[in-house]
């Protein structure tokens, strides 16, 4: 029984770590309105949790082996609670990122240590269920995010995606505290330094570089500074841990097969996964007009779908074999990418197949490669090995967000111009003013890419613009009357012109329509392909990824507990 309440609490740290990678996303725009602070600047305070994250990840694993991973959990789970509390609070953008930075430093601790503790809690031969349970745990978190950030911000307020997780934490924390053993071993191990100040370095550079890679510019002297330095630094980190004492990460890791091929996995379908989640409610929202919350519940299919076959998937491991488990989910995730670009992106059920099809894909390969990543592990080598999966866990989504939010802005822009340039074409072809036709160019341009679109009228033309126009064709018409007609008559004539003028204006306006009516599909369909051309050029990538299944043992050699 102590054992069970054990797991579900670090069920609960896992759930709460890997959620707030990804919770706050959808709920950017509300928070930016409420601390009435820009995009850009508010940016950092998702990147900031990334950035601290991957950063201190290993070197704490380390710290927390030696003086006690137990009570460094708790430590870290204090540490988060305080970070999500002061975030909840903040009221201005300075405050957010304290507490975002805060709520990393926890998470930085609570994320390895609650894979490496839960582990602990059975020997080697029965952990594959419990390892199922863990890894479960971290894709529905990831995914579930953007679904419980739009629940929670549209419904209670945006403070509340902070503040959920306090409850949590605290069950968790009672939890541990009556479940831990107060008398908990520690390692003898040195405090590779060196190692640390490396590990930190590369990852700090390489996150800060890619998080940041669009606003400052991919080609700034900065960005290829920081990527660069962060290979130069990754070098001397391994060339360093070949050879030290005690080192932060055992190199020994990567002679096992099983540990490399679920590390490589684990960045390459967390990249695939997330370029669907970031970016599929974006196009939702800002294509199709649909809320933050309706955007979110069209992506959940995919959280149903990696409940139900992460744990299947890991069950059935050992009898099907790695090799064969990934070829699948990456043949599934290949096939999702291939109809996303083939579908009728307006169509919620065909949507909602494809997602389906992406969710069990990713599903059948993040359960096993978390059993792998376990390994047969135990003591320092098990540690390490959680802290590098949750490492390259970060790494992946940051890559993710990276290479598809830069490849969505470029597609956006492109898409951008050539409906100015259509609209600008087609508005000549509508017999009104050059005024009107400027008017309607102007209106035209700047509804594109807008999520909340003005409500299109029907009728072009004003009250006033009636009027003056009847007037300026009565005077027009009297010119060919002798000047001295009966009132009679000139009333004749002012109805006939008026007649004459509202049907003209019927004509023109349906012209108008018909234009702005062609502009409208014309542009939603440049958006659309914005965001398809992504998975369109994504599609060899994701097939390609089906050969890192040859990176793990054959199944009669597969050693998994």
């Amino acid at each position: 029984m102590k054992r069970n309440f054990t797991i579900f609490a670090m069920c609960i740290g896992i759930f709460l770590c890997m959620l707030d990678t990804t919770v706050m996303n959808i709920a950017l725009p509300t928070i930016q309105d409420s601390l009435k602070v820009s995009l850009n600047n508010l940016q950092w305070a998702l990147n900031v949790y990334t950035i601290v994250f991957a950063s201190l990840t290993i070197p704490l694993s380390k710290l927390a082996e030696k003086y006690g991973k137990q009570r460094f959990y708790l430590l870290g789970l204090t540490t988060f609670m305080l970070g999500s509390l002061l975030s909840a609070i903040s009221q201005d953008l300075s405050f957010l990122i304290v507490g975002r930075a805060i709520q990393s430093l926890g998470a930085a601790l609570v994320f390895p240590l609650s894979m490496t503790l839960g582990i602990s809690t059975v020997s080697v031969s029965a952990r594959t269920k419990i390892i199922a349970a863990l890894g479960v745990t971290q894709g529905l978190a990831a995914a579930l995010g953007p679904t419980i950030g739009g629940i929670l911000t549209q419904y209670l307020g945006w403070r509340w995606i902070f503040l959920v997780n306090l409850p949590l934490m605290i069950i968790s924390l009672i939890i541990c505290l009556i479940c831990f053993n107060r008398q908990e071993e520690k390692e003898s191990a040195k405090i590779d330094i060196l190692g640390a100040i490396l590990s930190m370095a590369t990852l700090f550079s390489l996150t800060l570089g890619l998080v940041q890679g669009r606003s400052w510019h991919w080609t700034s002297p900065a960005i290829l500074g920081l990527l660069t330095g962060s290979v130069i630094l990754l070098i001397l980190f391994i060339w360093w841990e070949g050879k030290a004492e005690d080192p932060m990460i055992p190199l020994t890791l990567f002679k096992n097969k099983e540990f490399t091929g679920s590390a490589i996995t684990t960045v390459l379908s967390n990249i695939f996964l997330v370029a669907v989640t970031v970016v599929l409610p974006t196009y939702f929202t800002r294509v199709q007009g649909k809320t933050e919350l309706e955007a979110a519940l069209l992506v959940t299919p995919i959280t149903v779908m990696i409940f139900i076959f992460s744990a299947l998937a890991a069950l059935l491991l050992n009898k099907f074999g790695a090799r064969c488990i990934i070829t699948l989910g990456f043949t599934l995730m290949t096939t999702a990418y291939i109809l996303f670009t083939k579908i009728d992106m307006t169509n919620s059920l065909q949507s909602t197949l494809t997602c389906l099809v992406l969710g069990t894909g990713y599903g059948i390969i993040a359960g096993p490669i978390t059993v792998l990543a376990a390994s047969d592990f135990t003591g320092k080598l098990l540690t390490a090995s959680q802290s590098v999966a949750g490492v390259l866990r970060q790494v992946g989504i940051v890559l993710a967000v990276a290479i598809y939010v830069t490849g969505l802005y470029s597609n956006l822009t492109t898409a951008r111009n050539e409906s100015v340039s259509y609209i600008k074409d087609q508005v000549k072809t509508v017999q009104v003013s050059k005024d009107k036709q400027k008017t309607i160019a102007d209106a035209s341009i700047k509804a594109l890419g807008k999520t909340k679109q003005a409500k299109t009228t029907k009728d072009h033309f004003s009250k006033e613009d009636r009027q003056a126009i009847i007037e300026q064709n009565y005077q027009k018409t009297l010119r060919n009357y002798p000047s001295q007609l009966p009132d009679q008559a000139k009333q004749a004539i002012h109805s006939k012109v008026k007649t004459q003028v509202q049907a003209k204006l019927r004509t023109i306006n349906q012209q108008i329509n018909k234009a702005i009516a062609t502009i409208k599909n014309y542009a939603k369909g440049r958006y659309t392909k914005a965001f398809t051309k992504l998975y369109q050029y994504s599609i060899c990538f994701v097939g390609l990824a089906i050969f890192t299944s040859l990176l793990f043992p054959k199944k009669n050699s597969e050693v998994v507990g």
